[in-house]
């Protein structure tokens, strides 16, 4: 009796390690797809009549869902075509995605427009670190509206303060070309950088 006892239990061990292990299997295949499924585009950066290049983003539908939707239907609806690069700092970040940068005055640059469509906060543990692309704002946390900002370098000091939604996977020499264009007064580019923002399908 006892050695049955003792056999089934070894059994038992065994059998659910096995399990245990095509679980793990299952779980990182699916983490796997998630991270080949999430929804790419691509950022033509021109300066002047001159291409600076193309840069990749992914996002995180998974971490910040109303972020992601928001800024898949601006880019679906050519929201950003033809909006800047307003507020550069090398070794931190680059801004853009204000209406503003459009056409009006460089002056009202980094404004916004007060009739956007404002996103509430959707903090995570996710950190800002090179490359992340995060929901610019004002003061007011759920402020979010359509700019955006991409990390030049890891800034730990933004972390459960501002939205992370995705992050760059191509162009990391793009992002370095436009954090080291000449800037004036307001960390402004003192000639244009726009981009242009497509779904890569």
């Amino acid at each position: 009796m006892k050695i049955s006892i003792f056999i089934t239990t070894i059994l038992s061990v065994f059998l659910g390690l096995q399990t245990s292990n095509a679980m793990d299997g299952i779980a990182k295949k699916e983490c796997f797809m998630s991270q080949n499924e999430r929804p790419k585009y691509k950022i033509t950066v021109t300066q002047g009549n001159k291409e600076i290049g193309v840069m990749e983003l992914e996002l995180f539908p998974d971490i910040a869902p109303k972020h992601c939707e928001n800024f898949d239907s601006l880019v679906t609806s050519g929201f950003y075509d033809g909006t800047a690069f307003h507020r550069v700092i090398p070794g931190f970040m680059i801004q853009g995605g204000d209406p503003n940068s459009k056409t009006k005055p460089s002056n009202t640059w980094g404004y916004g427009d007060p009739s956007q469509k404002r996103i509430p906060a959707e903090f995570s543990k996710t950190p800002h670190t090179r490359g992340i692309l995060s929901a610019a704002r004002s003061q007011d946390i759920n402020s979010a509206a359509s700019q955006f900002f991409i990390c030049h370098a890891d800034a730990p000091h933004l972390d459960g303060q501002y939205t992370v939604y995705g992050q760059l996977v191509k162009g990391f020499e793009v992002l370095d070309a436009i954090a080291e264009t000449p800037c004036g007064d307001r960390n402004l580019p003192m000639e244009k950088v726009e981009m242009k923002i497509v779904k890569v399908d």
